[in-house]
């Protein structure tokens, strides 16, 4: 019997681990969780190691049957989470160590703040993996399918050892209301491309996440878009995720985990790790504003 079933998998369901490194070369990109801090979260929650296989979903709205008693962990997005046992509704918390038992049924209602939850099962979950990883990638298609209705998981029967907390803090940029995210961006290595004013607008005005903003990358939009001084077309370079393309029309794109491994327009700079785990939690129309980190060698 398979241990977890898949009722409904929301606006989308992905398979994730820690992704597939060293490809880059044979342009594949790792994939991997768009937010790696809350993925990482979820397994450690749960006593699993950092690359086991967990769902990623997106916008709530998922609804899990437990098949066999499963220790469960959702983290990420806040959700309101119930589990129906029976014809009792029981409540239940993200960010915290959930026992299900078999016929149990875990709903996730819509996110009041964030976008992406995961959700980690003792064990890990068991799942075709391709080159060297479960992890499904939008952009190439390599990886499992995206999750559907009525898929079964098995567990894999990975563990690293016992949980030794039940509880963990939700990420404190999901309580900051209305404010606007603030995201750190070391300059570099094109802003050498840019005018001036464009590197001040770029830090001292307000960008709005489109709605073309998915897994691979969040498109900015801003009052006044950035400026360029070299007008020549810029040879295909590496880039990675948290670097911050601006294409012709000078509104910044910001690549997540499913980004391409090389891109013809200039970066102007590169989210920190934990921007960058914070910007694959904002949904579209929420505002932000980046703030220059500055690093020392």
């Amino acid at each position: 019997m398979p241990a977890l079933t898949v009722l409904a998998p929301g606006t989308l369901m992905t398979t994730q681990d820690a992704g597939r490194s060293g490809y880059a070369r044979y342009g594949v990109g790792p994939s991997g969780p768009a937010d790696r801090r809350s993925a990482a979260l979820a397994n450690r929650l749960v006593g699993n190691p950092g690359d086991a296989t967990q769902l990623e979903a997106t916008f709530g709205g998922f609804r899990l049957r437990a098949n066999v008693t499963l220790t469960i962990a959702v983290t990420g997005a806040l959700v309101e989470l119930t589990v129906l046992r029976g014809q009792r509704r029981v409540g239940a918390a993200t960010h915290s160590v959930l026992t299900l038992r078999p016929g149990d049924e875990l709903r996730a209602g819509t996110p009041s703040a964030g976008l992406r939850n995961y959700i980690a099962v003792r064990g890990g979950l068991r799942s075709e993996p391709v080159l060297g990883s479960s992890s499904t990638d939008t952009l190439s298609g390599l990886g499992p399918r995206a999750v559907t209705a009525g898929q079964d998981f098995e567990l894999a029967g990975s563990f690293a050892g016992w949980p030794v907390v039940d509880l963990a803090h939700w990420p404190a940029q999901l309580g900051r209301g209305t404010a606007d995210l603030l995201l750190s961006v070391i300059l570099g290595p094109r802003d050498d491309w840019f005018l001036a004013e464009s590197i001040r607008l770029l830090f001292s005005q307000r960008w709005t996440v489109t709605t073309q903003s998915n897994r691979v990358a969040i498109r900015l939009d801003g009052k006044e878009p950035l400026t360029r001084t070299i007008a020549m077309e810029l040879p295909s370079e590496g880039v990675l995720a948290g670097a911050i393309q601006v294409p012709a029309d000078g509104k910044p794109i910001a690549f997540l985990a499913d980004h391409p491994v090389t891109g013809g327009y200039p970066v102007i700079g590169v989210l920190d790790s934990g921007s960058l785990a914070d910007a694959a939690q904002l949904r579209p129309g929420e505002h932000l504003r980046f703030e220059q980190k500055v690093v020392t060698w």
